[in-house]
């Protein structure tokens, strides 16, 4: 077995043993545990895996215990002041008139059996890129640092806390579809309760755009198991109140029903509750789910997808990413040829220097200008002159 396959699998052992709050099924003997750690920071469970390995800690090295521990310890840490952090952050945007719409909320911690197991980055805000600006000079002024950049549509702000705030001016998806379909959830966004500019999306819709961002994440090989733990958690917990059938349909408009759909299953095969019959039974054919599985966890190492929604879309990702790719290149072939110009200008400015110049080394030229190209002559031959002298 692919080691990195085998790694991921043992990183879904631990951390749904710890979701579901039942017995562990992996050998800690066998696990590189440096490596385990780069690969639970990258899926954003390190602190969940640190409470798997409480009763195991003999098999694992102390150095990784600490860092393990390091990432629990900013969960508890932001456990204690997420609340009031993003409270502060929102009545900020609020009184500065600074509209901004919630694309997923803090409210999925809450759902956690476990809250120190939850993520330390649970809001996610778009703005227009105006406001954009003006909300990280006050993110800044709060305390906030740019702890990451995203490509092109934003970043995220982390505070000493452990509070964590994405900001996104442009949503970070390519495709024409994705783009109208997320842009029709946030036209349909209402206001939040106590607040006068900001919104957020209806629960149903927060679910389909966690369901449309997975499914996208998925083909681009930048879906997290932090991701998919909490589309279990979320559907698990208000589903009550999410038609499923109009989900289907706006997942259709996306053209990732079926993929988002498969995402959801195993999502519940990792970190649902045995006796939740939302999902009775296996499939009859698992061989989708292993190869969903596989691309997920070696984030596109193992890659055998058949799935037609996901090659489909990737299809169109890749055509975007090649445009962007040959803009760049012209973008990048202009600048040289701008430099090149610019190059040239200095070097024909030095050889024949303007007439201003020219009338101050030769006053004559002030009474008699046409003898300018005679005077570049002379200055030329001077100074070819005092090259071959040396």
């Amino acid at each position: 077995m692919n080691q990195l396959l085998f790694d991921g699998r043992s990183l879904v052992g631990i951390v749904s043993s710890i979701i579901r709050q039942d017995d562990l099924r992996v050998n800690y003997n066998r696990l590189d545990w440096e490596r385990m750690y780069r690969i639970a920071d990258y899926h954003k469970v390190a602190n969940i895996v640190y409470l798997g390995i409480l009763g195991y800690r003999e098999s694992v090295p102390e150095k990784w215990q600490q860092r393990f521990f390091d990432k629990y310890q900013e969960s508890l840490m932001f456990g204690e002041n997420y609340k009031e952090s993003i409270k502060e952050v929102l009545m900020w945007l609020d009184m500065r008139n600074i509209s901004c719409t919630i694309l997923t909320s803090e409210v999925v911690r809450e759902f956690y059996r476990i809250p120190e197991a939850a993520d330390t980055s649970p809001l996610r805000i778009y703005l227009d890129e105006g406001s954009y600006s003006l909300a990280r000079g006050y993110l800044i002024d709060l305390g906030y640092e740019t702890d990451e950049m995203h490509q092109g549509p934003g970043e995220r702000f982390t505070k000493v806390s452990g509070v964590s705030v994405d900001l996104y001016h442009v949503l970070p998806f390519r495709t024409a579809k994705y783009v109208k379909g997320m842009h029709r959830l946030i036209e349909n966004a209402c206001g939040r309760e106590s607040y006068k500019r900001i919104r957020a999306l209806s629960v149903e819709d927060e679910f389909i755009y966690r369901m449309a961002s997975a499914a996208y994440r998925y083909v681009t090989d930048e879906l997290t198991m932090r991701e998919v733990i909490e589309i279990q958690i979320f559907h698990r917990t208000l589903r009550d109140r999410i038609r499923m059938d109009a989900v289907h349909r706006r997942l259709k408009d996306f053209e990732v029903d079926v993929l988002a759909d498969k995402i959801l299953r195993i999502s519940y095969m990792w970190f649902g509750d045995r006796k939740d019959t939302w999902y009775e039974g296996l499939p009859e054919d698992m061989s989708a789910y292993d190869i969903l599985e596989e691309r997920l966890l070696t984030r596109g190492i193992i890659n055998h997808e058949t799935d037609d929604q996901a090659l489909k879309l990737w299809k169109m990702v890749h055509k975007e990413l090649e445009k962007e790719k040959k803009e760049e290149e012209k973008r990048q072939r202009k600048e040289k040829a701008k430099e090149r110009w610019e190059s040239v200008k200095r070097k024909f400015g030095w050889v024949f220097p303007d007439y201003h110049y020219m009338a101050s080394i030769y006053p004559l030229l002030e009474k008699v200008p046409v003898l300018l190209p005679v005077f570049w002559l002379l200055r030329g031959i001077r100074l070819l002159g005092r090259a071959l002298r040396r």
